[in-house]
């Protein structure tokens, strides 16, 4: 079974990062295109009826049901019955501050058949961008999501699946990138929310597991970091973090002038919302401020195709490249707080990192691995040789799949401390 789900998700997701010539060689069936325009109507209804906008008393304990709704999605591979719900729920900022965060929960059709009660994941995206537009709820609904195939691979095997779309993507306010406590929180929340809606709710006896993959591995890896302090009532049971940027002062420096440039600009825009006493913008000239609302603006794929090889040197007042101000002692500060492996998780943990990641650097995830099993964590490491950022995740997919199935039967969970 292992062996076959891994396949399975693999080939999907390596058809999903095609590019869209190749792609979209064959022409979609009539059933695809009705699906696809049933869940772009779904989606322009809830915007249109004011679903993503909070109401404004976002009180009572984190986790709670703000709005729910049923909607449509598009999995990969294949055809994947499951019921869809749209979620409102509230969460905590990287302040305390409450906040209002939607997602997406998906219940397979089929019943459970493994052992104990069907399990729920908890699924964090990798970097969507910055824009409303760009969130995963309402890209699963246009069949856009580039990780529909692993969610849709999760759910073909019978779990319970939540999706966050993170603090300030659909909702009001700026995506807190990587910010590993405010993310971390948002994808325990959702765990909580999927226990309190009140359709295909789930047994607060359910095993959670946590899975994401870069900004995804980011707030798994925060979720499993806090959840004993934040969330210490949720059956959390392990969880996977794939190509974790988990220091952001030795991530930011390889983005500047890459092709993946927006990456840089949209944590810049993340770090200036959500500490603005660090003045992050005051440090930008009148071309950075404009690129950086531009780049709020974007979501991956253009964001990478508009802001691709961007010299941040042209965006400061000092015309000093931006990651020199990282090691400003109160921006230094922020960050330490913000990086991966100082908190051990108290449950099992799988990091996947491909060893040629051109976009996340394998060594400062290693490190954090490193710490984690240091403070007396259970670890499993698995280091890739997939070229690029891209294929490491075609490469950590099915290992993911396979540890997490491996938890599910009660094996004992493998560790490289």
């Amino acid at each position: 079974m292992l062996r076959t789900l891994a396949a399975t998700a693999t080939a999907a997701l390596a058809l999903t990062l095609l590019p869209a010539a190749t792609a979209t060689a064959a022409a979609p069936g009539a059933d695809d295109r009705a699906q696809r325009t049933a869940a772009r109507a779904a989606t322009a209804a809830a915007v249109a009826g004011g679903f993503y906008t909070p109401p404004a008393d976002l009180s009572g304990p984190p986790g709670r049901v703000l709005k729910q709704q049923p909607t449509e999605t598009v999995l990969t591979p294949g055809d994947v019955p499951a019921r869809a719900q749209r979620l409102m729920y509230t969460s905590r900022g990287a302040h305390g501050e409450r906040t209002a965060v939607t997602g997406t929960l998906l219940t397979p059709a089929a019943e459970w058949v493994g052992p104990g009660e069907r399990p729920l994941v908890s699924f964090a995206v990798g970097t969507q961008g910055m824009a409303d537009r760009c969130a995963p709820s309402r890209q699963l609904q246009a069949g856009s999501e580039y990780e529909s195939a692993f969610i849709g691979g999760l759910v073909a095997r019978g779990y319970t699946v939540v999706v966050t779309d993170y603090e300030g993507l659909g909702t009001p306010g700026t995506h807190a990138y990587v910010n590993t406590v405010a993310l971390g929180r948002n994808v325990l929340d959702a765990a909580r929310a999927a226990t309190r809606v009140e359709t295909d709710a789930v047994p607060t006896s359910a095993p959670v597991y946590t899975a994401g993959y870069s900004e995804g591995g980011n707030a798994s890896a925060g979720a499993l970091e806090q959840a004993a302090d934040y969330a210490p009532g949720l059956n959390l049971a392990g969880g996977y973090a794939g190509a974790v940027p988990a220091d952001l002062a030795k991530v930011a420096g390889p983005l500047d002038r890459s092709i993946y440039a927006a990456f840089l600009l949209y944590s810049v825009a993340a770090l200036d919302a959500d500490y603005p006493r660090l003045g992050i913008s005051d440090l930008l000239n009148a071309e950075g401020r404009r690129t950086v609302r531009a780049a709020k603006q974007t979501c991956t794929s253009d964001g990478i195709g508009e802001l691709a090889f961007t010299d941040s040197r042209d965006l400061t007042r000092s015309g000093r490249p931006i990651t020199e101000f990282l090691a400003r002692p109160d921006i230094a500060r922020v960050l330490e707080r913000l990086r991966v492996g100082d908190q051990a998780p108290e449950v099992p943990v799988l990091m996947a990192h491909t060893r040629l990641d051109d976009v996340v650097p394998f060594a400062q995830a290693r490190t954090a691995a490193t710490q984690w099993c240091a403070g007396g964590a259970t670890v499993a490491f698995r280091a890739g040789i997939a070229p690029t950022h891209v294929g490491g995740a075609v490469e950590s997919y099915p290992k993911a799949l396979a540890w997490l199935e491996g938890r599910v039967q009660g094996l004992p969970s493998p560790s490289t401390c």
